[in-house]
């Protein structure tokens, strides 16, 4: 069985759309499709394996995920793509770029994991920004610590706009996830190789995000000649849903520079 996925109507440059870790297709949809509208170009949204609707078909390892992106990238696109992603999803775009770059015409990496590993990465110090009384009141208990660390735009708005997103979608494999993102290989094995992409690249950032942080992308610029590099406030790891008009406007810098 192959990888779920959807697509929009139109037949302009396709790009292709990865989810945050444990999200789906459908979720990357709420969250990439405003950005794109407009932009004259096809999106495809892939749920990975063993998330949403797409069975858990490799080892539970980010090389054997990513090497099933792009298998299905080799059997269904003409190359190369534009690859768009949010957290593990930017990940393994960035990664696919390293090391299938034939694959690639270019990036829009949002909220992008560099270091994998928690304990790796460099992430920022500071206040929480000033919210509401009650602005977690409608999110579960289990949620409300980590949509405290997620979130820059603290209000119930945006968790209402959140939580819809994590609900949408195929069920996943839940034993597969957790495979993955606690054992040995959930790191990539180039995840600090030294290699440069030349396409168009945006690389888009929350300032409050205690995620992934800001700091690691920024730095990962040096891999990206033609990148540009967004932070921005009040916003942090759910970007797309917390500042969604500016995300647009970056997209669309991004698309007329891939066709410059």
């Amino acid at each position: 069985m192959d990888l779920a996925f959807d697509y929009s109507r139109g037949a302009g440059p396709v790009v292709v759309c990865l989810p945050m870790f444990s999200m789906t297709r459908a979720a990357t949809a709420a969250a990439f499709a405003p950005a794109f509208a407009g932009g004259g170009v096809r999106e495809v949204y892939l749920d990975l394996p063993g998330h949403g609707d797409s069975p858990a078909n490799c080892r539970a390892t980010s090389q054997a995920v990513l090497d099933t992106v792009c298998a299905w990238l080799d059997r269904n696109v003409d190359k190369p793509v534009l690859l768009a992603g949010a957290s593990y999803g930017a990940y393994l775009a960035a990664g696919i770029a390293r090391q299938r770059p034939e694959l690639v015409s270019g990036l829009l990496l949002v909220c992008a994991g560099v270091k994998i590993l928690r304990e790796d990465r460099d992430l920022p110090e500071f206040e929480p920004p000033e919210a509401p009384t009650g602005w977690l009141d409608d999110a579960p208990a289990e949620l409300r610590p980590h949509l405290d660390a997620a979130l820059g735009h603290r209000t119930s708005a945006v968790v209402a706009t959140v939580l819809r997103a994590l609900e949408s979608g195929g069920p996943g494999d839940e034993k597969f996830q957790g495979e993955l993102q606690g054992g040995a290989d959930y790191a990539l094995p180039d995840e600090d190789a030294d290699i440069v992409f030349s396409g168009p690249v945006s690389v888009i950032t929350g300032r409050q995000d205690g995620i992934v942080g800001y700091a690691d992308q920024f730095r990962s610029m040096r891999h990206y000649p033609r990148g540009t590099f967004t932070v921005v406030d009040a916003a942090g790891h759910y970007l797309p849903f917390e500042q969604p008009a500016l995300l647009r406007s970056l997209t669309q810098d991004w698309l007329g520079r891939t066709r410059s």
